[in-house]
């Protein structure tokens, strides 16, 4: 399920904001990028995110900014001297000018600064730690938000299957006289054709059973009743919607190649493209 989270907090003269997001996966696959200062605290971290979030594709990041006159960057100066030499020498050896402007070169030059490295507070990680929880419960809340308007999305399309289904009803009906009709036809325009009436009558309601579909409607009509019993359990049920969203489809397929009747079949394509909607929504559930 898609989301997102972010918090800050300043301690001491840095500023430290937290991201975190989420998107579709079937399983939970973290990514996280820290300042090298909180890389051991890293496991924590994910340990704490594999608690509250269940499914999805989760990254998130800590973005350290120094706020004070302070900083520990510094100047590496036995390596700047060291360029400052190699310069000077291949300024003569190669009859070369030396640079007017010396530091917008050496200061180029890889490793002319260093980081000093600082030995991570408790109190500090405590309130680091903290702000990284409220990201977490933000990106929750947006989750919950948007689980909301799903089962409002959810309960409207199953609404109007289970509406399409009761529309079926009377074609059936007329259906199942055309064949009669069309059958009865086709043997009268049969001239010197002799046959049995009862055995006629026997392939007849064999013929006009494998096309009568209320096994599938009322299969149908109770996988669209346990879609809405579902949602209303509470914990994950996403993996659980899709499957019984599976077996709604089978059921749609099934009367889509028994309806042999026009009308019908424009229904059970409505109640694909209903189903469709259901499917690519069902992603983002829990």
């Amino acid at each position: 399920m898609t989301g997102f989270g972010k918090s800050t907090c300043t301690v001491g003269t840095k500023k430290i904001t937290i991201e975190i997001k989420s998107l579709n996966s079937k399983q939970l696959d973290l990514s996280s990028r820290v300042p090298s200062m909180y890389r051991e605290k890293d496991l924590e971290l994910r340990n704490l995110v594999s608690q509250r979030l269940e499914r999805g594709k989760v990254d998130f990041c800590l973005y350290v900014e120094n706020i004070g006159s302070e900083t520990n960057l510094q100047l590496n100066e036995p390596v700047i001297q060291t360029y400052c030499k190699q310069i000077t020498e291949i300024s003569k050896n190669l009859n070369i000018p030396l640079p007017t402007d010396w530091f917008s070169i050496l200061l180029r030059l890889p490793e002319a600064t260093k980081n000093e490295s600082q030995e991570l507070d408790e109190l500090e990680w405590g309130q680091v730690y903290g702000a990284f929880k409220q990201a977490v419960d933000a990106l929750v809340d947006f989750r919950v938000k948007e689980g909301a308007s799903l089962r409002r999305v959810f309960e409207e399309k199953i609404a109007n299957i289970r509406a399409l289904l009761v529309e079926i009803d009377p074609y059936e009906k007329e259906r199942i006289e055309k064949v009669k009709a069309r059958i009865m036809d086709n043997l009268s325009s049969l001239e010197d054709v002799n046959f049995d009436k009862n055995r006629f009558e026997q392939e007849l309601i064999y013929y006009i059973e494998k096309l009568d579909v209320n096994e599938e409607k009322n299969r149908l009509a109770q996988h669209l009743k346990y879609f809405e019993e579902t949602m209303d359990v509470e914990g994950s049920c996403g993996k659980k919607l899709g499957f019984i969203a599976q077996e709604i489809g089978r059921e749609i397929n099934t009367l889509g190649s028994k309806s042999n009747h026009s009308e019908m079949q424009k229904i059970v394509v409505k109640m694909k493209d209903e189903l469709e909607q259901i499917k690519e929504q069902v992603l983002n559930v829990l």
